[in-house]
């Protein structure tokens, strides 16, 4: 997920160091991941933007060699065939195989549609205020969003679903006793 900018900045250090033009001053470095899923993060920057900053839009990225893994080892490990079902469906939405409708939506096919924000919360964390408090229920349960924003949005919504004082309140008497000492 780094700029581009930064490595190319490795490679000018590597070449000083090691006094050597060679791509990396000669050295090999390992790049890994899937470049679909790890663009880098462009503050209140456009796709266009994220593209144009991950390393496939270097001029170093002609001079690399790339290996590709041919084995899903979570699928291998893991076995049954929804795991190698949801594998190659993951991938033909990733290859752009899977085209966007006309809304502009692409419609998954695996998995379930969620109508709201609360409803998925309430899907994810099912009787939270029951629950929040046990450790291994909450470890086992996440949501993941592209933007803090919505991150924020679903975390004030669990924290207003605890029962008790309000963080909010808590925080602010704890604020007024700090000044006290």
């Amino acid at each position: 997920m780094s700029h581009k900018r930064a490595f190319e900045a490795l490679d000018r250090t590597l070449k000083f160091l090691h006094n050597n033009d060679k791509l990396m001053g000669g050295v090999t470095v390992v790049l890994s991941g899937d470049f679909r899923q790890t663009l880098p993060v462009i503050t209140r920057g456009t796709r266009a933007d994220e593209v144009n900053a991950c390393i496939k839009a270097s001029q170093l990225w002609q001079q690399t060699k790339t290996l590709t893994l041919s084995t899903n080892i979570r699928v291998q490990l893991h076995g049954g065939e929804s795991a190698g079902q949801f594998a190659n469906q993951l991938l033909q939405v990733g290859n752009g195989q899977i085209l966007p409708s006309s809304d502009g939506q692409i419609k998954l096919p695996f998995g379930q549609m969620i109508e709201t924000e609360n409803d998925l919360i309430m899907k994810v964390f099912p009787n939270f205020a029951q629950h929040f408090t046990r450790t291994a229920w909450l470890c086992e349960r996440a949501i993941l969003a592209p933007k803090n924003e919505a991150v924020n949005n679903i975390n004030q919504k669990l924290l207003d679903a605890q029962p008790g004082r309000s963080p909010t309140i808590l925080l602010s008497l704890l604020h007024l006793w700090g000044n006290r000492v």
